[in-house]
């Protein structure tokens, strides 16, 4: 009995042990890019102050820092990345919306997809930022031309993904669904949406790296405001401080949308998280 109750505690502290170190293996792995960033920073700066690299082309971090203090104390910086944000936004969610719609009826009709797929095929593989001549003729000079060009482009990844996702699934789940008499508005609710929704979410990812990207392009083409605006114009000046804020807020908030998915990914489709588990049949197993 006492070799029992001693082998039950050594593997409880064991376990303990094990859980310690996987989470301090965690830790060290989410501090080590902070880390990287840091001596980079540090390295940088030591070089700026001795005189090894130009400060032209490549000024101190705290000179940097300094410009950007200075832009948040001033509200150029909140003007700026409010317009990015506008653009961004409207163009996500529209083009995010229309492409979610349209993977899911594709995804659902072979027959439609077999016409459509050619001309999807094609208006993908076209670079968005030729088409802008054309929207600012159709749109105007305006953020219409603007936010549709960054709509089109989130447009893609969301209907490729979400078809994708969707076809999917497998054809078993969908035949249960239908043989319970179930309704299309339930069955897209109950087995199409879950059942795509790690695809969805892969499209979503894809989208707003896409339209950021082109938010800023496009900002850099044709716009007065804007971080795209702002990187344009300390080129031309060569107020390179005031570019690296730019390049540096648009990092941030590349930075915080893969921080939102994620979280959005983790509430979502935890089972995701966990390797060897698949898709769970609950949601169909309800209905």
């Amino acid at each position: 009995m006492e070799d029992m109750e001693e082998n039950t505690s050594r593997s409880r502290s064991a376990g303990l042990n094990n859980r310690e170190s996987i989470a301090h293996a965690g830790w060290a792995e989410r501090l080590a890019p902070a880390l990287l960033v840091l001596a980079g920073l540090a390295a940088w700066e030591l070089a700026a102050r001795a005189g090894w690299i130009s400060t032209l082309f490549f000024p101190a971090p705290s000179s940097i820092a300094g410009t950007l203090a200075a832009w948040i104390v001033s509200g150029e910086l909140a003007v700026n990345l409010g317009a990015t944000l506008y653009r961004f936004g409207a163009g996500l969610a529209a083009g995010g919306a229309a492409g979610f719609a349209f993977g899911l009826v594709l995804g659902l009709s072979g027959r439609l997809r077999r016409i459509l797929d050619p001309l999807v095929s094609g208006l993908y593989s076209l670079p968005k930022l030729a088409l802008f001549p054309l929207f600012l003729i159709f749109f105007g000079l305006g953020d219409s031309s603007r936010i549709v060009l960054i709509a089109l482009a989130a447009f893609f990844p969301m209907l490729i993904n979400t078809m994708g996702g969707v076809q999917q699934i497998n054809p078993d789940y969908l035949e249960i669904a239908r043989s319970y008499g179930t309704s299309r508005g339930l069955l897209l609710r109950r087995v199409v949406f879950p059942g795509s929704l790690p695809s969805v979410l892969s499209g979503l990812r894809l989208a707003v790296g896409t339209s950021l990207m082109i938010t800023v392009a496009v900002e850099l083409i044709n716009a007065r405001t804007g971080l795209g605006a702002v990187i344009w114009m300390a080129w031309q000046t060569l107020r390179t401080e005031v570019l690296y804020v730019a390049l540096l807020a648009t990092a941030t908030l590349g930075i915080t949308s893969h921080v939102l998915l994620e979280f959005l990914s983790r509430r979502l489709i935890p089972w995701q998280m966990e390797r060897g588990k698949e898709l769970p049949t609950k949601a169909i197993l309800e209905i």
